[in-house]
């Protein structure tokens, strides 16, 4: 071993020992003959110190060494000087003073400065990633992932849950992304998919008996990105089977509160047991399905307030169906015109028309956009629906209904943002459920499905897929944290005959069907239990806990944000060799 002990382990209770270390170089300081440097390895950081007049050839070792340089050291561990100690390390009360070096590898002066907090182009950081997971930052993030997924794997093992792997080359079975196809050399013009994910395959797994399946799961989409998306990802996948919706939202409810005590102590749990919200509940007062809970502001109606208001940006709205729905900013009653100009401009970015407002100053003073078109009486109402206070901002914005609840949903955040209204340490989860089972489709003129193919109905709203299908909700359940839904699941279909009139609803023609899920539909003509399962989203957990602004910093090698490996320089050209020998041909004109 070139190491008797890492870098952060030496406390004052190994003065005395003779000790062998390495590590990288972190810092390097020259004081008066004596030199001085800083060692870091995974484990911690820990100072070395030489002097010329007690050993000369090791003193003379260190002199070409630089920042990044990889060496090995002997020597003997020794108490700070009194005074000189560092609190600020685990290893302050001590230092090494060096009696041999070995230069192991020498580094060329990296294009950043790994330790200290300075602001680097994600773009440069993500072409040299190797070096910037040397920083304690990045290092910190991957040992958290690493934690998250051992204390997942050891809770459910616990509860008899069997890890399977499933396959990664699988048949294309759309399912809302574009998939990434992989051509087959050996069957000519035919291709596979990589998983979305393991969704039909898991459900194979309750055919097959396992009842109690969970897997680490890598998924494939093809889709735009985003902060909180990756091309592929990782999530919890996770089946049961002899379940009903109460029992697995009970199960990972208890899995997270368990996980976050244990392995993110500092932080706090907003509400227990984890708040249950209707869709239609959360739209109303958040303006989304995946809402941040954690503060107030939320969405207020006024449709009827103003339907015949002399103020025809709103009357003119909900003559034609629309609505009118507005928020309170606490104390941004002293914005100025070009202030509140910016939220206009920032909910035009999403479909809205403008945005109407009431500045109240502290003094009660009032500036704003309709108040002289409504009447004392609409004014006092509105003022009271909305707890209006000197010192607020009313913004509204009228519309049809779904752009309202978007732009207003959106701008909370905003001004969530802002304000600073939220602490990062607090995690505010929440379940949101009873979904609409269809959304209809305008452009294909029929049924969508609002989770995926194989959600099952209410058991008291099937009637309802005879009758009128947009009565019918799923049994379906999001699992949200903090403004991001890091999970979704549903109990699942496991009648053939019901599947098949899902099928027949949403347009996708039996024949079509039987192509793309024959497999799944003869499986459950041989005995298929009643099942559920959901699938969480590792690295978005894994992002909310390290309090990271997106999934890239907590993990290894990300893509950037449209999709290529900087660091690897990927997607890349192949060879015509490579595409002759899978029988394809290039057309990109």
């Amino acid at each position: 071993m070139y190491k008797t002990h890492t870098c952060g382990e030496l406390r004052k209770e190994d003065v005395g020992k003779d000790v062998s270390l390495a590590g990288w170089v972190d810092r390097r300081r020259d004081h008066g003959g004596v030199t001085f440097v800083d060692l870091r390895d995974r484990f911690g950081v820990v100072q070395l110190v030489t002097n010329p007049d007690i050993s000369p050839a090791a003193h003379h070792a260190l002199d070409p060494v630089r920042m990044e340089w990889v060496i090995k050291v002997d020597g003997n561990v020794r108490r700070r000087p009194e005074g000189m100690e560092n609190p600020d390390i685990a290893t302050g009360n001590v230092e090494v003073e060096v009696t041999k070096v070995e230069i192991l590898n020498p580094a060329r002066t990296p294009p950043f400065m790994i330790q200290q907090e300075e602001e680097v182009d994600e773009q440069t950081r993500l072409k040299y990633r190797y070096l910037d997971l040397r920083s304690d930052r990045m290092r910190d993030n991957l040992i958290l992932r690493h934690k998250v997924v051992k204390y997942i794997r050891d809770y459910l093992d616990e509860r008899d849950f069997i890890e399977v792997e499933t396959p990664i080359l699988f048949k294309a079975t759309p399912e809302g992304a574009r998939d990434y196809l992989v051509p087959s050399r050996v069957h000519p013009g035919e291709f596979y998919a990589l998983p979305q994910s393991p969704q039909q395959l898991k459900q194979m797994l309750m055919v097959a008996g396992v009842e109690r399946y969970f897997q680490i799961a890598r998924c494939f989409r093809d889709e735009d990105l985003r902060v909180d998306r990756q091309p592929e990802f990782t999530q919890l996948d996770l089946e049961m089977s002899f379940v009903e919706r109460e029992d697995v939202m009970e199960l990972i409810e208890d899995l997270y509160t368990q996980m976050v005590q244990e392995i993110t102590p500092e932080k706090k749990i907003y509400q227990t047991p984890w708040p249950r919200l209707s869709y239609e509940e959360v739209m109303n007062r958040f303006g989304k399905d995946n809402p941040d809970i954690r503060f107030g502001m939320e969405l207020v109606d006024i449709t009827d307030l103003v339907a015949e208001s002399e103020f025809r940006v709103f009357s003119s709205v909900v003559e034609k169906g629309g609505d009118v729905r507005g928020i309170k900013a606490p104390g941004l009653g002293e914005y100025s015109r070009n202030q509140i100009d910016e939220f206009t401009e920032f909910v035009k970015q999403y479909g809205a028309k403008g945005l109407a407002y009431i500045a109240i100053t502290e003094t009660g003073e009032e500036r704003s956009t309709f108040l002289k078109f409504i009447d004392e009486n609409t004014k006092a109402a509105l003022y009271q629906r909305m707890g209006a206070e000197d010192g607020d901002l009313l913004l509204f914005i009228a519309d049809q209904q779904e752009i309202v609840l978007d732009c207003l949903g959106r701008l909370r955040e905003e001004l969530r943002d802002r304000m600073d209204l939220v602490d990062g340490d607090t995690l505010a989860f929440c379940w949101v459920i009873d979904f609409p089972l269809f959304t209809w489709n305008e452009e294909e003129d029929r049924w969508d499905p609002s989770h995926h193919l194989f959600t099952a109905p209410m058991p008291e709203d099937v009637k309802h897929l005879d009758e009128d299908p947009s009565q019918a909700r799923g049994q379906q359940y999001d699992l949200v944290l903090n403004g991001y839904e890091i999970g979704g699941g549903s109990i699942r279909i496991h009648d053939g005959e019901l599947q098949e009139k899902v099928f027949d609803l949403i347009g996708l023609d039996r024949e079509v069907a039987r192509e793309r899920f024959g497999h799944m539909l003869q499986a459950f003509s041989y005995g298929t239990p009643p099942h559920g399962g959901i699938a969480p989203g590792i690295d978005r957990l894994c992002m909310l806990l390290a309090n990271e602004p997106n999934i890239r910093e907590v993990i290894a090698f990300p893509k950037n944000q449209s999709a290529r490996d900087v660091m690897g320089d990927a997607p890349s050209s192949v060879t015509e060799e490579q595409l002759e020998e899978l029988h394809i041909k290039l057309d990109l004109d």
